[in-house]
């Protein structure tokens, strides 16, 4: 694939979200830095994505390498967090983010543990119109930070092989998202960078379902993430805050 920059075409990135991220870049990988949530959730996000995917392409999660011989997509990347797991769990991956100073730190510890992943600072919608297509796409908390929902997702449909599988995580608009992610992540225990959210930009699971389908994807499992004291983050039924789903293309 060539690279293409988010200024090739039309896009959904929003400039200042880009730019709030950006400024995150050399401390992605701190886990006990300003991604901490994120180096505490990974475990969790990266067993839901490897379960939905072998149950969709019929592989074994006991494999050292499930996700052999699939092209995986990781939009909204990073610094890599999720990106490099897929690599060594046997995909061939490709990683975009809106942000250039992210994708520089990404390209910068791939190497450094001596991975290959191609990673680029480009959109959803430049990428679609290369023509490039993926068996296996990610895309973790990074619905909540785009501005045109319905291009963006039809940008990924237009990405997703015929057979392939979206894997999505995203807060819920609820009174209890914006008093834990908000309120009480951002503005009190500091644990999300402050201004990391707007909680009016957080979509439900009836929303994204129907936003998908518009774009001719079917959402096939909805599970919500919530923090249970003496475990940690753990998925089950209740989605008020935060919520993974995956989704197909519709016959």
């Amino acid at each position: 694939m060539q690279s293409n920059s988010s200024a090739d075409g039309a896009t959904s990135i929003d400039p200042a979200e880009a730019a709030f991220f950006g400024k995150l870049a050399d401390d992605w990988w701190n886990p006990a830095g300003s991604s901490a949530m994120l180096h505490r959730v990974n475990p969790l996000r990266l067993g839901y994505i490897r379960d939905a995917a072998c149950r969709q392409f019929g592989r074994s999660t006991r494999d050292r390498t499930p996700l052999a011989g699939l092209l995986a997509l990781d939009i909204g990347c990073g610094a890599g967090l999720v990106t490099e797991p897929l690599a060594r769990m046997g995909a061939t991956v490709a990683g975009i983010d809106a942000a250039p100073e992210n994708i520089a730190v990404a390209r910068s510890h791939a190497a450094a543990m001596q991975l290959a992943v191609d990673y680029r600072a480009t959109s959803v919608e430049a990428l679609a119109g290369t023509g490039a297509q993926f068996d296996l796409i990610t895309c973790l908390e990074v619905i909540e930070h785009v501005d045109d929902r319905a291009a963006f997702f039809a940008a990924i449909a237009t990405l997703l092989a015929p057979g392939g599988l979206l894997v999505f995580s995203t807060p819920n608009r609820t009174p209890l998202s914006h008093a834990t992610l908000i309120v009480g992540a951002e503005w009190l225990l500091r644990s999300i960078p402050r201004g990391a959210h707007d909680w009016q930009k957080f979509m439900t699971p009836d929303e994204v379902t129907d936003a998908l389908a518009e774009a001719g994807l079917s959402v096939t499992d909805v599970q919500g993430m919530t923090w249970r004291p003496g475990t940690g983050f753990v998925l089950g039924r209740e989605v008020s805050v935060d919520y993974f789903g995956t989704a197909v293309r519709s016959a």
